[in-house]
């Protein structure tokens, strides 16, 4: 599987912009890193992503429905798998964040 770098944060001691910058680089990384854990682990639900990941299960229901929007997941009976669309996602933030 194709690696994403992990996102460096910015200083919150910055202005406003900073931080609603901050928190979407946030929620991005937690994005990726979910769908990373979900195409080496699928099926897999919400309870075990939350304890493999360290969130709470409310942040991963928000990036669960928010990665099967971009079509990049798909719920089964079993929990999450990945689709045929992460194979051009993962390149695809990769040059966006060089």
């Amino acid at each position: 599987m194709d690696e994403v770098p992990e996102v460096e944060t910015v200083p919150s001691e910055e202005g406003g912009l900073t931080k609603r910058l901050q928190t979407e680089l946030e929620i991005l990384n937690r994005h990726v890193l979910m769908l990373q854990t979900i195409k080496a682990n699928a099926p897999i639900g919400i309870i075990r992503l939350a304890e493999l990941l360290k969130h709470p299960q409310h942040k991963i229901r928000y990036s669960l429905r928010s990665l099967e929007q971009e079509g990049l997941i798909k719920p089964s009976p079993e929990g999450a798998v990945s689709t045929d669309k992460v194979k051009d996602f993962i390149p695809l933030l990769n040059n966006l964040l060089e």
